[in-house]
């Protein structure tokens, strides 16, 4: 039986606004009758005549379905005894715009029992419908119940599998498909791509089979095969497909510009956006977080405004994730105030746009800032989520705020809902560590309710590190050297521990253990924008053509910061050398050549930026000071953990780092 009420009786008419336009004049008097449905209307003039004229209730329900009149367009349903295909698919299009998925069962009583349920094209409908409902079990069971599958049904479902991050299920069934010997088409292998980007034996297999079947060239197979080797971190073979593909389109483009910028090749995104530039082909706002995300790398506030020119010349900026890209940009290049202003012009923030205002603060060691935001978020009714406490937990950790972290960590579950994971784990050890208050650090480790990961023991390290505790760190090595023992950072970490408390022998023990497993420690790397151009050093660069100005004047530094009580950290230097040789390695790390590449070639009062990828050493932490008094200057310098601001000789992290 129809499981809507009764049809409305001839003397309830549909309102005004909802009757189809040209079916009644502005002065008709209207009634319905029982089906055949008709309309009665008289014009009010002397010569018109009532007349009937029996109107087609198929074509009614989809003009109502159109006019977003679906209530109405059920109720015409009930009175229909021969409701055509058409009309369904009206009527679960209705469905998906109302988001109504009370309606759509209803929908799909009615149509299983006129005998559409067999047809597969509306199968594909409904398990599109179900699909953005986030209703698998109904998909699956549309897809079960469908004797005739056609390619649409099975890409239907692999869709709505895919969606739904039930990567292992579109794999199955990708297979099945095989197995069944059903054709496949190019979006076949685009969905099964998407699901299967974590693993490396069936993205070769689909990429494979695609190949085979002649559809790798397609554009959405090609983009999509860029997107999966990306998420692997195989760049190469992104750029080789990406090379390869004979037609690229937008997002055949804003794949490889992601892969590069997701994979630590910002320079090569960014590149690679001149020449899509170049192919005449206009981003979209994919394309422009990703450049975006590149310039927020790289630390290149002059480029990263520039894109911001282009963001509001093309109307991206209202779009959310793109502001939201800005603030992050803004803030890891050290503009706070732009970050400020590009948060506070966004009409309606996600909790995203809270997320990248509250990351700010905290990479700029402003604590009470990010909490004072965090709490604006709350009083504004959007729910803070597992990464918004990974922010403010971690801002409370670079300034020492420790009853107010304590505070934030418990109040997660109790007021929040968000069970911790092993990041907020690892902030609150980081908080305590960094605090002297390790055998606390330890206790929280003791009562984590999972498994302590690489994060939290490496946040313990960090911390003995800071207060050279050799025999905290060497338990926490125990569980590193198992958990990541392709790491050579903690061997490196610990034998700086070990050379800190004169173990020299530990130390040779160590270095003769990375030799043997051939591990290779990252090389530090630090980059510099200078009018407008970015310039990258590495500890060993000899390719840049002022480098020989760049160590004279290093060494001239270096005199003169001697005569005013600096003294170097040569405990720094691993190597069996003199001091004099051990100041000389000091004197070549990436982040003193580009200061002094950056004093150079910047004019005189002009703020430097620097960006590393890895840990600001101490040494060079007490040189920048030092630098900043001498030259009258403020240098910001963003390591992988924060922000330091250095002016008149002192750090905004007041050597709490």
């Amino acid at each position: 039986m129809w499981p809507f009420a009764n049809p409305p009786s001839p003397q309830t008419p549909l309102p005004p606004q909802s009757s189809p336009k040209g079916f009644l004049p502005k002065a008709a008097s209207h009634s319905y009758q029982k089906t055949p449905y008709t309309i009665k209307f008289s014009l009010h003039t002397p010569s018109s005549e009532t007349s009937t004229r029996p109107v087609n209730n198929n074509h009614l329900i989809q003009i109502l379905c159109n006019r977003g009149h679906l209530k109405q367009a059920l109720l015409v349903l009930s009175g229909e005894p021969n409701p055509t295909q058409k009309t369904y698919e009206y009527l679960l299009l209705a469905c998906a715009r109302e988001n109504s998925p009370s309606d759509a069962s209803a929908v799909r009583r009615r149509l299983i029992e006129d005998g559409f349920d067999q047809d597969p094209f509306i199968s594909t409908k409904l398990i599109n419908l179900y699909s953005q409902f986030n209703s698998l079990d109904d998909a699956r069971e549309v897809f079960e119940k469908t004797r005739e599958k056609t390619i649409y049904v099975w890409n239907a479902l692999l869709r709505a599998l895919a969606l739904a991050g039930a990567d292992e299920e579109v794999v199955s069934l990708y297979r099945e498909m095989g197995r069944s010997q059903i054709a496949f088409d190019s979006f076949s292998y685009s969905h099964a791509l998407k699901a299967c980007a974590g693993s490396e034996r069936a993205v070769r297999e689909v990429h494979g089979h695609a190949l085979r079947r002649g559809f790798s060239s397609c554009v959405h197979v090609s983009t999509t095969l860029v997107d999966a080797y990306a998420r692997l971190g195989w760049v190469s073979f992104s750029r080789r497909v990406f090379d390869e593909a004979p037609v690229k389109n937008v997002f055949t483009w804003s794949a490889i510009i992601a892969c590069y910028a997701k994979n630590g090749s910002p320079f090569e995104a960014l590149e690679l956006f001149r020449s899509m530039a170049g192919a005449n082909v206009l981003p979209n706002s994919v394309t422009m977080v990703s450049v975006i995300q590149a310039c927020a790398v790289l630390l290149v506030l002059g480029h990263g405004k520039l894109i911001h020119a282009y963001v509001l010349r093309r109307g991206f900026e209202s779009i959310v994730p793109v502001p939201n890209a800005l603030i992050v940009m803004y803030a890891k290049c050290g503009d706070l105030e732009l970050a400020r202003r590009v948060f506070d012009g966004i009409r309606k923030r996600d909790v995203v746009s809270w997320n990248s205002m509250i990351l700010g603060y905290a990479i700029h060691g402003l604590g009470r800032e990010a909490i004072q935001v965090f709490e604006e978020m709350v009083d504004s009714g959007v729910r803070p989520n597992i990464v918004t406490f990974v922010s403010v937990l971690g801002a409370c950790s670079h300034i020492g705020l420790i009853e107010e972290g304590q505070r934030l960590f418990e109040s997660m579950a109790s007021e929040y809902g968000v069970t911790p994971i092993a990041e907020h784990y690892a902030c609150v050890v980081d908080l305590l560590g960094r605090a002297g208050r390790l055998n606390e650090a330890c206790e929280i480790i003791e009562e984590m309710r999972i498994e302590p990961g690489p994060a939290v023991w490496g946040a313990l390290l960090g911390a003995c590190r800071i207060h050279n505790n050799v025999e905290l760190a060497e338990r926490a090595c125990e569980h590193l050297f198992g958990l990541e023992p392709t790491n050579a950072g903690n061997y490196v970490l610990l034998a700086n521990i070990y050379a800190e408390a004169e173990l020299w022998d530990e130390v040779n023990r160590l270095k003769k253990t990375v030799e043997e497993k051939g591990l290779q420690k990252v090389s530090g790397c630090s980059w510099i924008e200078v009018k407008k151009k970015i310039y990258s050093f590495t500890s060993v660069d000899e390719l840049n053509p002022q480098i020989e100005l760049v160590h004279a004047l290093l060494v001239k530094l270096s005199g003169e910061m001697k005569e005013s009580g600096y003294v170097p950290n040569t405990k720094l230097v691993l190597y069996d050398l003199n001091d004099q040789e051990k100041e000389e390695l000091l004197l070549g790390h990436s982040e003193k050549l580009a200061l002094a590449f950056g004093l150079i070639n910047s004019s005189k009062g002009e703020t430097i930026r620097i960006s590393k990828n890895l840990r600001l050493c101490e040494d060079c932490h007490s040189v920048t000071k030092f630098v900043s008094r001498f030259a009258n200057r403020e240098i910001i310098v963003r390591d992988v953990n924060r922000f330091h601001h250095f002016r008149d000789g002192r750090c905004s992290c007041a050597d709490y780092w």
